[in-house]
């Protein structure tokens, strides 16, 4: 059976006081779990990746030539698919992603209708930040709030101790939704991936308090610590990078065969703030990952950084993935033919036809260089909500059916 039964995952948050809404099944692409030996095979027969699949994204990321372009896509797991929704309209972020069964049934529902090539943890990229002693919440409408201000050289040396965090005691829920996830993983033949925010986009988020427009205060922290005001930008970049570094490598512990990094705040940098705060920060953490994980690939995601591509060749990740704002063929040649690609196709994309989607998918996989060419195939942004969700399963069919344009 490709994904465990309702029952056996009731069971898992049962304790938790924890009911999973029931979905109906709609269509032959369903989101909600097989319920009959039926429709078990159905299922099975829709998604189930073909034998020696279970490695291919790991494989693609690495940088190897693969036998067809590996798929899958940033916010898969999201509200666009109605049997998240019942989930998202009853429970807060923070009790979705901090309670194993949910987080666990969140990350499996889109590859249980979609067959992607990698299961992603549900989760957030601030996650992590209450073990430096930073507090934050979710609100509903609003989005992330950071209550704890860092903005002084005084303010990061009261957070806590980055080397010394014990992910196991602050983050209990982690190990044992990855460790599920893995299990649920290679029963799927498919690849689990785990990921962090990078530390730019962390500290960036940290000392705004929210989502900014402008990150004003982070600037003019930049600016400070270039003029040697106050160094509390690099110290606090220091503390996140070790930080982000390990919990990367605990989620690797835990079970996850590929790691992103994602640079949300990207957009914020300048090419010089960039490549003097954000690009020595994210290659710190990655450092420490490879340096104990040199076999688990880190993807980098640097959202609106097409700008400074070329900025990004050296990284010291294995595969750099790019948003929509740049065309795939440029990027490519910016990049390299050997440098290892992810990506790029528009979200909004997903709102065409069917004809526009496959279109899409042929043509970014060709200019990445072909099917299997060191290219994982993903949108350049997360799924949007209202995306339709038979437009996901265009993209990810056509995507594993297509051969190339000369075959």
């Amino acid at each position: 059976m490709l994904i465990r039964s309702t029952v056996a995952l009731c069971c898992a948050v049962a304790a938790s006081g924890f009911t999973a809404p029931s979905s109906p099944r709609r269509n032959a692409r369903t989101t909600a779990l097989p319920s009959t030996p039926v429709a078990e095979a159905e299922s099975a027969a829709s998604t189930t990746p073909c034998e020696g699949d279970r490695d291919i994204l790991v494989r693609s990321a690495r940088g190897e030539v693969t036998e067809r372009t590996p798929v899958w896509l940033m916010r898969q797991a999201g509200r666009y698919m109605s049997a998240f929704r019942q989930y998202s309209d009853k429970y807060p972020f923070r009790e979705r992603s901090e309670t194993p069964g949910m987080a666990i049934e969140l990350s499996l529902q889109c590859h249980r209708a979609y067959g992607m090539d990698g299961i992603i943890m549900f989760s957030d990229i601030l996650t992590p930040l209450p073990t430096l002693g930073i507090d934050f919440d979710v609100i509903k409408g609003i989005g992330p709030v950071i209550s704890t201000e860092v903005k002084t050289e005084e303010d990061v040396a009261k957070l806590g101790n980055a080397e010394d965090v014990d992910f196991d005691e602050t983050l209990p829920f982690i190990r044992e939704i990855l460790g599920t996830l893995s299990k649920e993983a290679e029963e799927a033949n498919t690849s689990l991936i785990g990921f962090v925010g990078s530390p730019f986009t962390l500290a960036s988020y940290t000392i705004e308090g929210k989502s900014s427009k402008h990150c004003l205060d982070t600037k003019k922290m930049m600016m400070a610590d270039e003029t040697g005001e106050s160094k509390a930008m690099s110290q606090f970049l220091d503390k996140i990078a070790v930080m982000i570094g390990n919990y990367a490598c605990h989620q690797i512990e835990c079970g996850a065969q590929v790691i992103q990094f994602f640079e949300s705040w990207a957009h914020q940098a300048s090419p010089k703030q960039f490549s003097e705060f954000a690009k020595p920060a994210a290659q710190k953490a990655m450092a420490i990952v490879k340096e104990r994980y040199p076999d688990v690939p880190v993807i980098y995601f640097a959202n609106g950084g097409s700008s400074y591509l070329e900025l990004q060749r050296d990284m010291g990740a294995d595969m750099i993935a790019v948003d929509w704002s740049v065309d795939m063929a440029e990027a490519r040649k910016i990049l390299g033919p050997d440098v290892p690609i992810s990506g790029n196709i528009d979200p909004t994309v997903l709102f065409g036809t069917k004809e526009q989607i496959e279109q899409a998918v042929r043509d970014c996989i060709d200019k990445a260089g072909g099917p299997g060419n060191r290219h994982l195939l993903n949108l350049g942004h997360g799924v949007m909500q209202g995306t339709p969700e038979e437009a996901v399963g265009w993209l990810v069919d056509e995507c594993r059916r297509y051969k190339g344009k000369d075959a």
